[in-house]
């Protein structure tokens, strides 16, 4: 799962070389050609079928305020040509449109033309806010909160980004649109990328990096929003007003072409001054990504081994490498910024070696008394409204290779293959049994698991899996519900291949207490009846009596409603355990099965626990992975398993009947070392 490989911070140790490598993904040389990164902008841009009625009213309001200059500079001629230089009005002066306006406003006196100007500036202030609405002027309505110079901090704005070229009340209504747009788009876009990581193979979450996976949700599904915005609206108002002003300025400044031509030359100068940063854009925003996540990845393996790191002295080398890391990530952006600022400095040199010739042209035009004073005005504010809307587009293409390394990175986790793909059947109940044949298993990285396993796990018995550490035992049992896949061998559910039944109607259908606790900052209540909400209150008691955990709930000052935490929880290990005992016994479901359930529990509550599953085997099918003798004397059936393969099956008293077996060997090592100890 590689995908923006750092330089080498320096680090302290093997393990720190290991997090770096796993960490930095997007590598180099994967960087992304014009191709690619225009297929990735397209399935951003498809994200509007999800919101097509406020799209269309968003657009339509962008639209309306692209058509703004074709009235927006005229008064400015009024005011200068026939109320301050008082001469004569010449409706022929003015585009089509405008005239019946100054028709209306010949024969009056230099005052009631200003006050008429003045009530339809006041007019367009209401409505538009004001003479000046457009990119980058002041009455653009725009909204964000304070932000730092990184990454991470300027996203919380771009999720929930909202802007319009309108002021007024038109501009309000824009401005609340898109802002509902935005966070909308944003939420559906975590959401999605959420479900996916949760739904992701167990393999594949083993090696996906937690820090890593909440950067991509958090951080960089914020880019789309950019690209989805601004791939259609920038183009578009660009092209749309660079068209009506180069038109506005054909029909009404024929008499001076020349300025019409240098007007054309502006988005070709454009380019050229941008064409030195695209690839350098993309490739210092993909290492700062990749950068910003192996620090919060630092973050969360530091908070998740805290306790570690306290008891083995390792303060000042976990503060040396965040230090690392920090640096580099802040480094990684600083070199972003960079390019932002070399390519803003040849955008305005591009833009001040035009206007200046503009400047000259124009004024020479006035002198020469081709044009009039008025004219001036109305052509440096057309010349200054074109320039900023052809500068857009290859701005966009700027802002697109910043924003496009983050949208790889979050479309990259939504197309790894999700369980969720596995349709089928659905499975009610398990009524006779599961039974594997000749299954093998190997790891991703090619060791292997599990060699020809050929077993029966049956309703109504309880079976233990027993053996050495890194025996297979988990492994075997997570075949069960699907964890793994085997690479070799039939899985089979009452007769019936696994296969032709949903992955979620399987794993309904087994309840899985694991080896290392996990429990949820939720009440104890909610978290015992987590895979049974529906559960009653004297379910979730009488579960947690079978769990050996009521007596200490109840002693808690807030009982079953007392919250807990992953990590700040203040109960013991093996009160969690027990908890999760409960949680496991209270699923209504076919399957239970138990790793290492007793590993915490004193020997009493063991004793009551084993009663208690032999009575729940009844009507279910139990597999406990154990390796105390207590638990597994008791057990219908023992499989004992040995470097990846079964060694032996059948009850304790048959199997320690065979004194040269290894399941004896087994118990008499067992035996032997509890009597020394």
């Amino acid at each position: 799962m590689s995908e923006a490989t750092l330089p080498r911070v320096p680090s302290l140790s093997e393990r720190e070389k290991a997090l770096d490598s796993a960490a930095s993904t997007l590598d180099l040389e994967t960087d992304l050609n014009f191709r690619q990164t225009c297929r990735l902008v397209g399935r951003a841009i498809s994200y509007i079928r999800f919101f097509p009625v406020r799209f269309s009213i968003k657009f339509l309001l962008f639209a309306i305020s692209l058509m703004t200059p074709l009235i927006l500079p005229w008064p400015i001629k009024i005011v200068i040509d026939n109320v301050i230089l008082q001469q004569a009005v010449s409706p022929e002066a003015f585009p089509s449109y405008f005239a019946p306006f100054v028709t209306f406003l010949d024969g009056r006196t230099p005052f009631e033309m200003m006050v008429w100007v003045l009530i339809l500036g006041i007019s367009m202030v209401v409505l538009i806010g004001g003479f000046g609405s457009g990119g980058g002027s002041a009455d653009t309505t725009d909204a964000s909160m304070a932000q730092g110079h990184d990454t991470a901090t300027q996203t919380e704005n771009e999720a929930n980004a909202a802007f319009s070229k309108f002021a007024g009340l038109l501009g309000f209504i824009e401005f609340r649109l898109q802002l509902r747009l935005s966070q909308a788009l944003n939420h559906l876009l975590r959401s999605q990328l959420f479900e996916r990581i949760q739904m992701l193979p167990l393999p594949m979450l083993n090696d996906q990096r937690i820090g890593d996976s909440l950067y991509r949700v958090m951080y960089d599904t914020p880019a789309l929003t950019n690209v989805f915005f601004q791939t259609i609206m920038s183009p578009i108002g660009a092209v749309f007003t660079g068209a009506l002003v180069l038109l506005v300025m054909s029909f009404n400044y024929g008499q001076a072409p020349e300025i019409v031509w240098l007007a054309l030359c502006i988005l070709p100068l454009q380019f050229l001054a941008m064409l030195p940063f695209p690839r350098a854009m993309r490739r210092r925003s993909q290492a700062s990504r990749a950068a910003g996540s192996v620090t919060t990845g630092n973050i969360e393996e530091g908070m998740s081994n805290v306790l570690a790191v306290q008891s083995l002295g390792g303060n000042k080398r976990e503060r040396q490498r965040f230090r690392g890391h920090s640096d580099e990530s802040f480094k990684r952006y600083r070199a972003e910024v960079f390019v932002r600022v070399l390519y803003g400095v040849a955008n305005g040199m591009a833009r001040g070696l035009l206007g200046i010739i503009a400047f000259y042209f124009i004024s020479s035009r006035v002198i020469e008394g081709v044009l009039t004073p008025g004219d001036y005005g109305v052509l440096f504010y057309y010349y200054a409204w074109l320039s900023g809307a052809v500068t857009a587009l290859p701005y966009l293409w700027i802002r697109i290779q910043a924003d496009i390394p983050g949208i790889r990175r979050v479309f990259f986790l939504m197309d790894l293959p999700s369980e969720s793909d596995r349709e089928g059947a659905e499975l009610q109940a398990i009524r006779e049994g599961i039974e594997l044949s000749d299954v093998s298993m190997a790891y991703p990285d090619g060791r292997q698991a599990l060699t020809d396993i050929s077993v029966t796990f049956s309703v109504g018995e309880i079976t233990a899996l027993v053996g050495p550490t890194g025996a297979g035992k988990t492994s075997l049992a997570y075949l069960i519900p699907g964890y793994h896949e085997p690479s070799h061998g039939a899985i089979q559910v009452d007769g019936r291949n696994v296969k032709e039944y949903s992955l979620r109607s399987l794993r309904n259908e087994v309840a899985y207490v694991f080896q290392e606790t996990q429990l949820f900052s939720d009440s104890i209540r909610d978290n015992i009846r987590y895979g049974h909400p529906s559960a009653t209150d004297e379910e979730v008691e009488r579960v947690a009596r079978v769990a050996g955990a009521h007596d200490f709930i109840t002693s808690l000052p807030e009982g079953y409603d007392t919250p807990l935490g992953t990590v700040t929880s203040k109960i013991s290990v093996g009160q969690k355990q027990r908890i999760a005992i409960a949680r496991g016994l209270i699923k209504p479901a076919s399957v239970l099965i138990l790793d290492e359930p007793t590993s915490a529990l004193d020997p009493e509550t063991e004793s009551y626990l084993v009663q208690a599953l032999q009575e729940a085997a009844k009507d279910r099918l139990v597999i406990i992975i154990a390796h105390r003798l207590s638990t597994i004397a008791n057990a219908d059936k023992i499989v004992f398993l040995q470097d990846g393969k079964i060694i032996e099956q059948g009850s304790h008293d048959g199997l320690m009947a065979r004194e040269d077996g290894a399941y004896h060997r087994f118990v008499m090592l067992q035996s032997a070392s509890a009597s020394r100890g």
